[in-house]
């Protein structure tokens, strides 16, 4: 959530900023500032109400202890009118509150500088390109959704009786690969320095608003009305979340976690060969990392996490490419986010398999995650997160590139985890 100071310091840039989302948000930031406006004049007369009323009060005692009890009793009139005055005061108060929150609530992160203005994905930049493992595939070479049935690893007609579409199951050695990818992404991440976390899988809905799923995504996550509880749409909810009312020494950061956990959503996207087999799935596994940060370095750091990410694909010896998202296509709460893909040679198409944000304040704003500065002043943390990795996307990769006439094999940083060397 963006902070009041800043959007009354900088009112035409965030306006102007936003416009790279495609929104024009001068009604939302005036409604902003004459909300806040209001809440400071009525704070400022609740506070002199207050005030005389303490004052009155303290003269009423030194009245009837004086004996003058009929003195006394006339200002006691005034004092009950004043606690009216300030009960209509503070219910005032109070409702433009909700309202100033109402505003605050719906207005999205404000884009960084390196974004640049754009409707789509289409608009995004590529800002680095590595195909140096992109595979010359053999002349029967096939999509991955036909690997999977050919070899047997992944069944998603089971999983469509089972539940739905959009829900495969992972059988054998492909059920093997994929804990090998999430044993070997947490190992990864956890040698770069980030502290493992087992985490919950449901989420309660203030979670949720911390890192702005909420109200942006309601319809994309599946709600336990019963329980008032979500599926988490990636472990970046309840991982940050850790951090929702806490105040830390600046000595305590930076904070790096990482944690696998099953990710849910309910809007898989329009159907169509392009979102076949593992392109666009409605619960899918991934490994997340998440950083607490200084706001002098979070840049740094989301520099980090790019390099960490590149380090893992080139391991994994996959063609991949890093986009820079522009504005209509970043996400509400984030500033500046980084997508990878990789390049499917079976599908002649790249593949997104990992978003990396920083999120500055808007996060931590909502969460209310502090620092106390070197100067004993609070302080708001930044957040970032990324995936590392999503794995339904480059499992798809890693199946289709390593594929060959006799199987497929399994990439060499990957044959300790699986035990196995092809598919076959």
């Amino acid at each position: 959530m963006l902070q009041v100071p800043f959007i009354r310091e900088n009112k035409e840039l965030v306006i102007q900023r936003l416009e790279k989302r495609n929104i024009d948000a001068t009604k939302m930031i005036n409604d902003v500032i004459a909300f806040d406006e209001e809440r400071r004049r009525l704070q400022t007369e609740l506070d002199n109400t207050l005030a005389e009323s303490n004052k009155l009060s303290k003269e009423i005692g030194n009245l009837y202890k004086s004996g003058e009890a009929e003195k006394a009793n006339v200002l006691k009139d005034k004092t009950s009118q004043l606690k009216e005055v300030s009960k209509k005061l503070a219910d005032e108060l109070d409702a433009c509150d909700v309202k100033l929150y109402n505003v605050l609530i719906e207005l999205p992160n404000v884009p960084h500088d390196l974004v640049k203005p754009g409707k789509s994905e289409e608009d995004n930049e590529e800002v680095f390109i590595d195909e140096s493992n992109k595979p010359v595939l053999h002349e029967n070479a096939l999509p991955h959704w036909e690997l999977a049935k050919k070899y047997d690893i992944i069944d998603f007609e089971l999983g469509a009786k089972i539940t739905g579409s959009g829900f495969p199951v992972y059988k054998g050695k492909g059920a093997r690969l994929q804990r090998a990818l999430i044993t070997y992404f947490l190992d990864k991440n956890t040698a770069a320095g980030y502290t493992e976390y087992q985490l919950p899988h449901l989420v309660n809905s203030d979670s949720a608003t911390g890192t702005g799923q909420l109200p942006d995504k309601e319809g994309q996550m599946y709600y336990v009305g019963e329980d008032d509880l979500y599926l988490i749409p990636t472990a970046e909810v309840p991982g940050t979340n850790i951090f929702r009312d806490t105040l830390h020494n600046e000595s305590d950061l930076p904070i790096g976690i990482t944690g696998y956990t099953p990710c849910f959503r309910r809007e898989a996207g329009s159907y169509g060969a392009h979102v076949r087999g593992l392109n666009r799935l409605h619960q899918f596994d991934k490994v997340e990392i998440i950083r607490v940060e200084h706001p002098s370095n979070s840049y740094n750091a989301l520099d980090g996490m790019v390099e960490h990410v590149k380090s893992i694909l080139k391991e994994l010896k996959l063609p991949y490419r890093i986009l820079r998202l522009c504005g209509g296509d970043t996400s509400f709460a984030s500033a500046l986010t980084y997508d990878f893909e990789v390049f499917s040679t079976a599908q002649d198409k790249w593949l997104e398999i990992s978003s990396i944000s920083n999120f500055e304040t808007f996060q931590a704003n909502r969460l209310k995650l502090r620092f106390k500065n070197s100067e004993g002043k609070n302080e708001l943390a930044h957040t970032l997160n990324g995936s590392s990795l999503a794995l339904p996307r480059v499992l798809a990769g890693i199946i289709e590139n390593y594929q060959t006439e006799k199987g497929i094999v399994i990439p060499d940083v990957l044959q300790p985890y699986t035990g196995f060397k092809i598919i076959d």
